[in-house]
């Protein structure tokens, strides 16, 4: 996909033959919820500017922060793409290796959606319990807390299919993991009352927290390490299986799959934005400031990235499903000042 020739206040002059690097293009790696985006930016990027297009990569919004904090240089990438916000211990990780001046861009946000085959069961009544239920090792049956005896969805809730347990869902590596843990399988845990039985029967709350965060290991909850294809691809072999997704990647494959809703609501662009839909989160990349003026058209891309053109509700971004952020403006000022994370 590819923008039209932009107007000239987003235009930008060439390189001059002054400069000299090992490479000439910007390097990005990480989130697979982001990989989209960012390959429609890079791509227009390339056909609107003197500068190559970005090569942007895959691996998951962990993976991306671990290249991106091997250190300063040409031999390491300039941005990492996250669905989740860096974490200190990768800050700390980065400063070791002398990556600490980072510039922390939002570019808007996403919904984490439930998916199922488009000719399998409709799931149209999850609550973060019904999650929890299905996929923890440990839930609460008649009052007490007992080893997950639930192989169908309709064990605990007749208003969902009567259709065998079976969820891939993302792997640990995955910035969508730790939101879908944070919003739906601890909500679920706390819900049914998991969560108070374990402190109740002498866990603290620390290790009842991480204990909500476990999922069973029968072969009902499948990790996926790779990026959302593989899980599609999951689903296709799997007629009751239901698998967790970024909203554009579901709304681009509506002809495959069919969404559920959570809470009585269906994730659009428009739950999201107005709030509504519970399960959403921002959507980030990270900038290596060392690397600005250094590596050839960094800061414009990261400017292009974030303009009203690309990132706006009117641009390409927000027409694949990106809720743009309605702080975008002091975004944009941000990247344009270098403001680093303090």
């Amino acid at each position: 996909m590819s923008l039209m020739k932009l107007t000239a206040t987003t235009a930008v002059i060439a390189l001059t033959a002054t400069t000299s690097f090992a490479r000439d293009n910007v390097q990005v790696a990480g989130s697979s919820t982001v990989l989209p985006y960012a390959s429609i930016v890079a791509e227009a990027f390339g056909d609107n500017f003197d500068f190559p297009a970005p090569v942007v990569e895959s691996g998951g919004s962990s993976a991306g922060l671990k290249r991106f904090c091997e250190g300063v240089g040409e031999n390491t990438i300039d941005i990492a793409n996250a669905s989740r916000a860096i974490r200190d211990s990768e800050i700390a990780a980065c400063a070791e290796a002398g990556v600490t001046d980072i510039i922390e861009v939002r570019i808007g946000y996403d919904g984490i959606v439930f998916a199922s085959q488009i000719d399998g069961p409709a799931f149209t009544a999850f609550e973060p319990s019904d999650i929890f239920n299905a996929l923890a090792p440990m839930v609460m049956v008649d009052g007490a807390l007992v080893e997950n005896p639930h192989t169908k969805w309709s064990d605990f809730n007749a208003d969902l299919p009567d259709a065998d347990i079976l969820a891939f869902i993302p792997g640990t590596k995955h910035g969508t993991r730790e939101v879908f843990e944070e919003k739906v399988i601890a909500a679920g845990c706390e819900a049914t009352g998991a969560m108070e039985a374990m402190i109740a029967g002498g866990m603290s709350e620390d290790d009842a927290e991480d204990a909500c965060l476990a999922v069973r290991t029968d072969g009902r909850s499948v990790d996926i390490d790779g990026d959302y294809t593989e899980t599609l691809a999951r689903i296709d072999a799997n007629t009751n299986g239901i698998g967790v997704f970024g909203l554009a990647f579901y709304e681009n494959n509506t002809d495959k799959l069919k969404v559920a809703t959570m809470s009585g609501v269906e994730p659009t662009t428009e739950t999201i934005a107005a709030g509504v839909y519970p399960v959403s989160r921002p959507l980030y990349f990270y900038i290596k400031a060392a690397h600005i003026g250094v590596i050839p058209g960094l800061q414009e891309y990261a400017n292009f990235f974030i303009s009203d053109e690309v990132a706006g509700p009117d641009g390409p971004l927000a027409a694949y499903g990106l809720v743009s952020d309605p702080e975008l403006a002091a975004t944009q000022q941000a990247v344009m000042n270098n403001v680093t994370m303090n």
